[in-house]
């Protein structure tokens, strides 16, 4: 064991919290909370975060060792596979981060061979080599347990969170030609990861320590942690069920994925119009196709493809979920009529696209106005002119921009007495969470290692701004910095599962102070908007850090070797021509990394296309008048706190602006499918069968997610061509060689 991280190895059973407890004292409700729990058949609804740390989550700790040569040998050999898994779902037609059961499944099985397979020290124990005892003892310590596996699968998880660094980089590769060295591309990744962390580092009393600081998503994984490595008759079928769940996911997922794609998308009405004209035909693939990255809305499509619908809604909790399917209803009506009304001349170009086009809806050619310098070049701007967006990709900037104002004003008017109160706490050592209390016993982290990361990650970035391919001034770079600091939307993560992407933001700005610099906009958003994705991460692991009694300081040095393992794939060079096509396809799509591209050249023409006289105008606007709808929420709850059923402050309006453009690309034919499994598992399960839910819900979902992201991570070599080679299944009616595999043929799709 590496020394200085652990300070103690004793037992913490506490029956009280045990999961398989059934009612009363044997659930561990203090006297004083009880009357706050509800229960159903003897048995707690989980309801809020309070409920999580008092219900859910065991408080055992058998003070086992966490830091070790062989946790962190495993952990770097597979945060590679992380990495890599990451960049391949980056460039996916719908955006799925890799689970991390994936990853802590292999690393449990190779840690259980590593302890068993390997000589341990009592092999030389009263032999002639006893003096080998103890490196033989360093490099095996015996059983692999609990923390040591979250040791290694923090390690791994860390490295496949991707780095924008990283998505910046095959932006100048597939749009600007460019081969980013590797010392920018080291230091850049470091600079970002290490300043994120930084900050999460500062912020732990408000963003980790307290109960409602949930990360709703990661419990699957803690769920699994728990029941792979504490022995009891009710975690043995916990396990049962986990194996028989992933493995009929493994052997399913190669059905819709490959064999059979046209369960991803079963939608009768695109059935219904194989012989309609082409105008109906066109009206239903914008509104009921999905299936095919761009392809259309997906209105009541249904999805049996379960690496897209994934666990998240199975985690997410109901409020966030409601609000979610406000905004999937809105999007629905307000893309078909910003469309089909024309506005932003939406008619010229694909319904659904992050591309930039030119005014008659051809491809903008981006590199005649930026040539091989990235800054603007005025004459060739005006021969060949603006570049415009999709009526789509306008609509979901302009909301992006509406939840970052409403989600600044949320915070300050709904949750501004939280955030004063968990600092108060903290200060006082008051802090009343279950978990937070039983890792008092640990040394924390001072918080000057904190401060001492934050200056490294300062440094590191200052190199690749000033020596770097950024075009990015360094001043520029202190107000990215900045800009990034601010924790607003992890409180949303943590407390709803979703944060608001702030990228948008970030890029607006950007276009403001470097205008015509397309790749420093890209370089701008990277040191703002990616602070904040890796903050909500990591402080999303040091809350699993938490709830699983890692040492705070061996969570530290975890979390910091994690963040600079990271490598990138040769994707983007083996599937060059589909990822800067507008459309993709079902397998591979380059919209993500168009959507970077997309902002960077717009933004860095704001004065002409989001000034007064812009076409584009409202779209930063938009940021103020999100904060107007919440404030008077705010005051409306403070006179009526509840309207009938509905508590008023429970209707937080940036997660329904975000998702009201939520199919402006990708895959869209999931949404149904989604909104039956928050259904099945947050109202039906959760509420009526809460015993059920609290045991195997969170183990299932994570189950489900493994066997799928196993499946396509071999498929993605093996046939889809991430190794350069595509196989493709024969043809029939369940994956049709021509068309989109919905059969929602519109908009020349079988031309």
């Amino acid at each position: 064991m590496l020394k200085g991280f652990t300070t103690s190895h004793q037992h913490t059973h506490s029956s009280a919290f045990n999961l398989s407890t059934q009612t009363g004292t044997r659930l561990g409700i203090a006297t004083h909370d009880a009357d706050d729990v509800v229960l159903v058949n003897g048995e707690p609804v989980v309801s809020s975060g309070k409920d999580v740390s008092r219900y859910l989550i065991d408080l055992r700790d058998d003070g086992d060792p966490a830091l070790t040569f062989r946790s962190l040998f495993i952990g770097t050999v597979f945060a590679g596979l992380g990495a890599a898994l990451s960049q391949i779902y980056m460039l996916k037609p719908v955006q799925v981060t890799v689970s991390m059961v994936f990853l802590l499944l292999l690393i449990y099985s190779v840690g259980l061979a590593w302890a068993k397979f390997l000589p341990g020290r009592s092999t030389v124990e009263h032999t002639r080599l006893a003096w080998l005892g103890s490196t033989i003892e360093f490099i095996n310590p015996g059983e692999f347990q609990l923390k040591e596996h979250v040791i290694s699968a923090l390690v791994a998880s860390t490295a496949s969170y991707g780095s924008t660094a990283v998505q910046n980089f095959a932006v100048q590769r597939l749009y600007y030609n460019t081969n980013v060295g590797a010392t920018t591309a080291v230091l850049a990744t470091f600079s970002t990861a290490c300043f994120g962390y930084g900050l999460v580092g500062l912020l732990r009393p408000l963003t980790v320590y307290p109960s409602e600081m949930v990360y709703w998503s990661n419990l699957p994984t803690v769920s699994i942690f728990q029941a792979l490595h504490f022995d009891s008759a009710a975690n043995n079928k916990r396990v049962k069920l986990f194996w028989s769940a992933f493995i009929g996911m493994f052997l399913y997922e190669p059905i819709p994925s490959y064999i059979f794609p046209y369960l991803n998308g079963f939608n009768i009405f695109c059935l219904a119009s194989q012989k309609a004209s082409a105008k109906t035909q066109n009206l239903f693939t914008n509104l009921f196709g999905g299936a095919e990255a761009n392809e259309g809305l997906g209105l009541l499509s249904l999805s049996f493809d379960w690496q897209y619908i994934t666990s998240t809604f199975m985690s997410l909790p109901i409020t966030q979920q409601a609000n979610s399917w406000i905004g999937y209803a809105l999007c629905y009506i307000i893309f078909m009529v910003i469309y089909y009304t024309n506005t932003w001349n939406s008619l010229a170009f694909p319904m659904i696209s992050t591309s930039i086009f030119s005014s008659n809806g051809s491809i903008y050619d981006q590199s005649a106005v930026f040539g091989s310098t990235f800054q603007l070049n005025q004459t060739a701007l005006d021969e060949i002119g603006l570049p415009a967006l999709t009526g789509s990709n306008a609509w979901a900037n302009l909301t992006a921009n509406l939840s970052i104002g409403g989600l600044i004003a949320h915070c300050i008017f709904f949750w501004g007495p939280y955030v004063k109160e968990s600092f108060q706490q903290s200060r006082n050592k008051t802090q009343p969470d279950p978990h937070w209390k039983a890792m008092q016993k640990y040394d924390e982290c001072p918080w000057w290692w904190y401060l001492i990361l934050l200056g490294l990650a300062f440094f590191a970035g200052l190199i690749v701004v000033l020596k770097g391919q950024t075009t990015l001034p360094w001043w520029s770079f202190l107000v990215a910095l900045i800009l990034g600091a601010f924790p607003f939307s992890t409180l949303l993560f943590a407390r709803m599962g979703n944060g608001v992407a702030t990228q948008q933001l970030m890029k607006m700005i950007a276009g403001l102070i470097n205008p015509g610099r397309p790749v420093a906009n890209l370089y701008f958003s990277m040191w703002s908007h990616d602070i904040v994705g890796q903050s909500i991460e990591l402080a999303g692991d040091l809350k699993m850090g938490q709830y699983l009694k890692v040492p705070p300081r061996a969570m530290f040095l975890t979390q910091v070797w994690g963040t600079i393992v990271v490598v990138m794939v040769s994707i983007v060079d083996a599937q060059r021509e589909i990822l800067i096509n507008p459309v993709g396809n079902d397998v591979w799509s380059g919209q993500y990394i168009q959507t970077l591209n997309s902002g960077a050249v717009t933004w860095s023409l704001a004065k002409d296309l989001y000034g007064q006289n812009g076409p584009y105008f409202v779209i930063p606007l938009s940021l103020l008048i999100g904060v107007v709808p919440t404030f008077i929420q705010w005051l409306i709850s403070k006179r009526w706190p509840m309207i009938g059923p509905v508590k008023v402050d429970s209707v937080i309006l940036p997660i329904i602006y975000m998702y009201s453009s939520w199919m402006s690309s990708g895959v869209s034919s999931i949404i149904l499918s989604s909104v039956i499994v928050g259904l099945v598992s947050q109202i039906w399960l959760r509420k009526h069968h809460p015993g059920w839910f609290r045991k195997y819900n969170y183990i299932l979902g994570g189950a489900l997610d493994g066997g799928a992201q196993v499946m396509i991570f071999i498929l993605s070599f093996a046939v889809f061509g991430a190794a350069g080679k595509v196989n493709p299944f024969p043809t029939w009616a369940g994956n049709p060689g021509t068309g989109n595999v919905d059969y929602c043929n519109g908009n020349g799709a079988l031309d």
